[in-house]
């Protein structure tokens, strides 16, 4: 029992945990998201409420663990050691679950199981960002990082030099193969477009050889662990989604065509992606919350004069769809707008993703 008896002498308490607005509290967990979001940390800092020889910690993508002799031996010896903690990180359901007190689960392959809860850890939000960035008291500044190298916690406090590499890094760690590679970069690339999966399939097909079953199976893959986001256009099914990925800044670290507007748009969704059950797009409004009868649009540089037609076609669409109200989310501009039937209000990103 090699596996189990070295799994069995890791020892978390010493991690740094730093606080998240997410943690486990259920004694059978499920836990899924997107590669490097902090799901182990959210483990980590779970067994720090436990003595060392409660819990057993077995990771299966560590190369040196022996699955089949986990798989036969793991309940045995679950009993002979009174282990109160079993913790399953990268699992595949590969064999069925032991009896265990508390048993937390980490895996890719979303799964609905009786007794559990299912936890989705979502990257950094811009609060959970501020309270880790430990190099920036300026919000300015720690905005300005935010928005060029993105929300993934262990992104933050290393060097500068070496942040764009370790994104890059994360992107390949997450493909299991050059194909997967490739979808995903096809799919960070266009972020904040409107693009059918067969308009993207086309566009892969002439670059590489793929399947367009392939295609789709990955693409529903990468949508079920939350690493992309396919974004509805109100009551129409039908339309062309846009899509978003979990961390904005990956378009900035795969491509040196800088789409500033896009990545923008995609750092606005991920602050409302966990905190509202339905978002949607419509013509000129980004992202509509109809529970609040609310519409969201990203003008980085915000300027009234120049904006005024598109203002026109904005207010147009909300009073289609009785939108009460407005917020144009800016890199730094605040101001009032006066509008006899609307409430409209321009606001900075870091003001905006901390109200």
């Amino acid at each position: 029992m090699k596996t189990l008896e070295n799994c069995y002498e890791l020892n978390f308490s010493k991690i740094n945990f730093m606080e998240r607005k997410i943690r486990i509290t259920h004694p059978k967990t499920i836990i899924t998201g997107a590669s490097k979001t902090g799901k182990s940390y959210l483990i980590y800092d779970f067994l720090s409420n436990f003595k060392t020889k409660d819990y057993i910690y077995i990771d299966f993508k560590d190369s040196r663990n022996d699955i089949e002799e986990v798989s036969n031996n793991l309940d045995v010896f679950l009993r002979q050691n009174e282990i109160k903690v079993l913790v399953l990180e990268n699992f595949s359901f590969e064999f069925n679950l032991p009896y265990c007190d508390n048993i937390i689960i980490s895996t890719n392959i979303p799964k609905v199981l009786r007794g559990f809860k299912n936890v989705t850890v979502s990257a950094l939000d811009f609060e959970e960002y501020l309270l880790q960035d430990i190099r920036h008291q300026n919000i300015t500044q720690s905005f300005n990082n935010f928005f060029k190298y993105g929300n993934l916690p262990e992104v933050i406090n290393i060097d500068e030099h070496k942040k764009v590499q370790r994104l890059q890094e994360i992107i390949k760690l997450q493909a299991l193969n050059d194909t997967q590679f490739e979808i995903l970069k096809l799919l960070f690339e266009n972020i904040d477009e409107k693009k059918s999966l067969y308009q993207l399939f086309s566009s892969l097909k002439s670059k590489i050889k793929i399947s367009k079953d392939k295609f789709y199976e990955t693409c529903k893959q990468l949508e079920n662990n939350k690493t992309i986001y396919f974004l509805q256009k109100y009551n129409q099914e039908k339309a062309t989604k846009k899509i978003y990925s979990y961390n904005h800044s990956f378009l900035n670290a795969i491509s040196h065509n800088k789409k500033f507007k896009n990545e923008f748009a995609n750092m606005i969704f991920l602050e409302l992606v966990d905190k509202y059950k339905e978002i949607y797009y419509l013509d000129n409004i980004d992202f509509y919350i109809k529970s609040k009868k609310l519409a969201i649009v990203g003008i980085p540089f915000f300027n009234t004069f120049l904006v005024k037609a598109t203002l026109k076609k904005i207010y147009k669409i909300m009073e289609e769809h009785e939108i009460k109200e407005l917020n144009i989310i800016t890199v730094s501009n605040d101001e009032k707008i006066n509008h006899p039937n609307l409430r409209i209000n321009v606001i900075p990103f870091y003001e905006w993703a901390l109200s």
